[in-house]
């Protein structure tokens, strides 16, 4: 299939995310896409030292279409428009790292994040292969920059749309689509499986585990092989939103791009079509989910 879909990143005023909104809202479910923003901004590309099929090693390449069903079938779905490499909104907003700058940076920042310490910060230093992103440092205002114009509006729209979900149906469920590369879960031993998708909730401090459930029978019903919290257990995002004690739930997918992109040339294959189909079965399963079965516990009088 040919590689469509990218911007050329030249009218830098555009909205940094995009908000599919279903009409009416009939889920507590939002699905979000954190890491498939295609448009790379010309100042990146200017700056970097690596080409755009360089900087694209950090994304998650056609995440977002996967999933942009969910409104379709009563539930929001937030995309990030920016790449992974310019502002990776899945971290905290102090996780910086002072070896990309030429000033100082506030003491507030985290810089002992371990995140950071591999050069994946909030503003990435390198991207997902390891090889460094820019040819000299950047000054502080840049990140500042960056952080409100791209990633907060990222996060006041996140936060907004878990909101409403909870005040329509008492508990606010959000789905955090990643993608993982292959050779990251790839069978260890001949004949065992590959991994397909893996399924993090912090080992059960972002979500019920009976979500994790629906989804893991839901995805096995479809014949791919499912595993929960390894290798990756979920990030900032399922850290900082997932309150389940609260009635707000955060599940985070990684799939594998072997299921769907050719890795090396960043183009979908044959599989993107069955994918998406599947995804748009997932979407459907959770959006028939009762709320009343996530919604907090109330405290006796």
């Amino acid at each position: 299939m040919a590689d469509q879909g990218l911007d050329s990143g030249e009218n830098e005023r555009r909205p940094s995310i995009e908000v599919l909104a279903p009409e009416p809202l009939a889920s507590p479910v939002v699905f979000a896409s954190p890491h498939s923003g295609r448009r790379y901004p010309a100042e990146l590309l200017r700056m970097s030292r690596l080409d755009r099929h360089g900087l694209r090693q950090s994304e998650d390449c056609y995440v977002d279409l996967l999933f942009d069903d969910a409104p379709s079938l009563g539930a929001p779905f937030l995309r990030a428009l920016f790449p992974r490499a310019f502002v990776d909104v899945n971290r905290s907003r102090h996780e910086l790292d002072p070896r990309m700058f030429a000033d100082a940076l506030p003491r507030t920042v985290d810089a002992r994040s371990n995140r950071v310490i591999a050069g994946l910060g909030v503003i990435p230093r390198v991207v997902a292969d390891g090889k460094d992103i820019y040819g000299k440092k950047l000054n502080y205002f840049e990140a500042r920059r960056r952080l409100s114009s791209h990633y907060d509006p990222y996060h006041q729209a996140l936060s907004q749309l878990l909101d409403n979900a909870r005040r329509k149906f008492g508990c606010a469920i959000l789905i955090d689509c990643h993608s993982m590369p292959s050779a990251g879960v790839a069978p260890i031993r001949d004949g065992d499986r590959r991994i397909d998708f893996v399924l993090g909730d912090r080992f059960g401090a972002s979500c019920a585990s009976s979500l994790v459930n629906l989804v893991e029978i839901a995805l096995d019903g479809m014949g791919y092989t499912v595993s929960r919290n390894a290798p990756y257990a979920g990030g900032f995002v399922a850290a900082a939103y997932g309150r389940p004690m609260d009635g707000v739930h955060v599940l985070q997918i990684e799939i594998n791009r072997a299921l769907y992109l050719d890795e090396t040339r960043l183009a979908r294959t044959s599989g993107f079509e069955t994918l998406k189909a599947n995804m748009r079965r997932l979407i459907a399963e959770l959006a028939r989910i009762d709320p009343a079965a996530l919604r907090p516990a109330q405290a006796a009088e």
